[in-house]
């Protein structure tokens, strides 16, 4: 058997016993094959696939599909979930558990969900199987909803047609969090065999439900509307929408149209849920490619705001038209500034605020929502990227203090706590409600973000990716990581950095007065180095993803709105110099 010539002898044998045990082992005939041939055409493809087992990361388990310890499979799904299952009856013990089990448009999606679902009911656990697509937050809400223990859904999020994916959740609906993380993760190494897993019987224990759940679901979001009375004189609000071949098709429309949205388009050419995702190379509202087509139906029909939704119905993308009457997509900053500061002040013009509302931001979201949330005398709290932190703080303060919102700037919102992960279902009714109120004022979204940034000041944010897949990848992010954190830049941008943040030890310095601190956040790989002139420079792995992200911050003051043009060619500018400045 030929590996790469990089691979150590140790790490070599580890691969080969791994393989050795696939190849000997009760695993079907198909995988068998698929082994035997990639040894002869692309043992390198090979390695990378049995080299290491997935792991959670800031979004579950996620992985290309195919044969092998590091891939999305049967028999990893089925590891996963015995080890999930073990992890449940020791926590809950005589117990009845209930869990909820759902997927996305991906292709073996619904395989893998049901895989999920037998092998938690071979175990004796009760699950609750959603019979078609669901987005990710309705899963989400389920669980609460039906009183379960945990949940799963079968989804790799945004990513490529090529992966796939296994997110958990805990019974406040929120996404694993420690011990629960490691703890399941140890029970899953604990199994040495697919032999281990209780792969069928007891079939009765798996319910499936739907629209059941679909009504309970649309009925709470439609209670987060503040302004109805401004929807109905508003009514016909120019909505194009796009599912992207995702989740979102199932339900959005429909909620649109029950908040009183009467005139809502959606992009044919993506209306049909596909795991091939066609028309796209990446299925992210992120991605401008992957909007285009929305972009192109919004000028057509002289839209007022644009959506688009990822497969999984978790993230949201909105265009809106610029001073010039371009289409324009607006980042996620952008879209969470709009929604925090609509959600703050349109709770005070109610008369629904109260004194003890709060927000959660994360460490490399704009801090213009800290600054608003200031100036509106409502608690921010600032916590680790990920919405399994911004859940588990809205379970620690459950009782104590009012949760209104909270996001961050993967384009993503998670709008009051029925449900504990980012949804862009109520994400798209909320932002359609706020263009209404911004139609009503005869102002476009554009306009009011402008106003919000002579009040508040212009924060202008941006965020470089560089994709480095396979076993070598990870060493090469390992690496420069290590290296920002051993040999930390003095000067950037011909700008001193005066603090430097260090999530992963836990240790804030400042490197004027020499003081230093404790981050009292848990422990997250994640650098941080503030400017002399206040930019920031957030350097962290994607937990989701083959990447290492660099997100970037700058600030002026906006005086006046007619000179938006020129500050935001002077902040782009400086963000030039930074990004010059570190070679990237």
């Amino acid at each position: 058997m030929i590996f790469s010539t990089f691979q150590t002898e140790m790490m070599s044998e580890k691969i080969q016993d791994k393989i050795a045990k696939w190849l000997n082992g009760s695993f079907d005939q198909s995988a068998k094959d698929e082994i035997k041939k990639l040894q002869v055409e692309n043992p390198g493809f090979l390695q990378d696939a049995f080299y290491k087992n997935l792991e959670f990361g800031t979004g579950g388990l996620r992985g290309l599909m195919g044969v092998g310890t590091n891939r999305i499979n049967k028999y990893t799904v089925g590891m996963c979930t015995q080890g999930f299952a073990n992890y449940l009856i020791k926590s809950f013990g005589n117990n009845p558990i209930s869990v909820v089990v759902g997927h996305d448009s991906r292709n073996n999606s619904r395989f893998f969900a049901e895989t999920t679902a037998q092998v938690f009911a071979a175990n004796g656990i009760k699950v609750f199987l959603f019979e078609q697509l669901r987005p990710t937050p309705e899963i989400s809400f389920a669980i609460r909803y039906l009183n379960c223990q945990a949940g799963v859904v079968c989804t790799a999020s945004h990513n490529p047609k090529e992966y796939s994916g296994y997110k958990a959740y805990w019974n406040d609906g929120g996404q694993l969090v420690p011990p629960h993380d490691t703890n399941v993760i140890k029970e899953v190494e604990k199994i040495n065999s697919i032999d281990e897993v209780q792969w069928n019987g007891l079939e009765k224990n798996i319910t499936l439900i739907g629209r059941d759940i679909d009504e309970a679901y649309l009925e709470m979001i439609k209670g987060l509307s503040i302004f109805p009375e401004i929807i109905k004189k508003q009514h016909d609000l120019k909505i194009v929408y796009t599912p992207i071949h995702g989740t979102g098709i199932t339900l959005i429309p429909e909620v649109l149209k029950q908040f009183g949205f009467t005139n809502i388009s959606v992009v044919q050419e993506q209306a049909v849920p596909d795991g091939n995702f066609p028309t796209v190379v990446y299925p992210n509202p992120e991605e401008s490619e992957a909007m285009a087509l929305g972009l192109k139906k919004a000028e057509e029909a002289d839209a007022d705001i644009l959506l688009g939704t990822d497969p999984d119905s978790d993230r949201v993308g909105i265009g809106v038209k610029d001073n010039f009457g371009k289409w324009i997509l607006l980042n996620g900053n952008q879209t969470a500034v709009l929604a925090f500061n609509y959600m703050m002040e349109s709770r005070k013009e109610k008369a629904i605020a109260k004194a003890n509302d709060m927000v959660i931001s994360t460490i490399v979201t704009t801090e213009m929502i800290n600054e608003i949330a200031r100036v509106n005398q409502v608690k921010c709290y600032t916590v680790l990227t990920g919405f399994k932190w911004i859940a588990e703080l809205v379970k620690e303060k459950e009782g104590i203090e009012n949760y209104v919102i909270g996001g961050e700037e993967s384009f993503g919102l998670m709008i009051g706590d029925r449900v504990r992960d980012k949804d862009a279902i109520s994400a798209v009714a909320i932002l359609c409600e706020m263009a209404a109120v911004e139609k009503e004022k005869v102002r476009s979204l554009f306009q009011k973000l402008i106003s919000l940034y002579t009040q508040y000041g212009f924060y202008k944010e941006h965020l470089i990716s560089f994709t480095k897949k396979g076993m070598d990848g990870q060493q090469q992010i390992e690496a420069m990581m290590a290296g920002y954190r051993e040999n930390p830049p003095a000067m950037i941008a011909e700008s001193r950095v005066v603090k430097i943040l260090d999530y992963k030890l836990q240790i804030g310095k400042d490197l004027q007065t020499k003081d230093q601190w404790k981050i009292e956040l848990p422990k997250s790989n994640v650098l941080q180095f503030v400017l002399e002139d206040g930019s920031k420079i957030s350097i962290r792995p994607s937990g989701t993803e083959p990447k290492i992200k660099f997100y970037f911050s700058v600030r002026a003051d906006l005086n006046y709105e007619s000179d938006f043009e020129i500050v935001n060619a002077e902040l782009k500018k400086r963000i030039n110099s930074i990004v010059e400045s570190l070679k990237l």
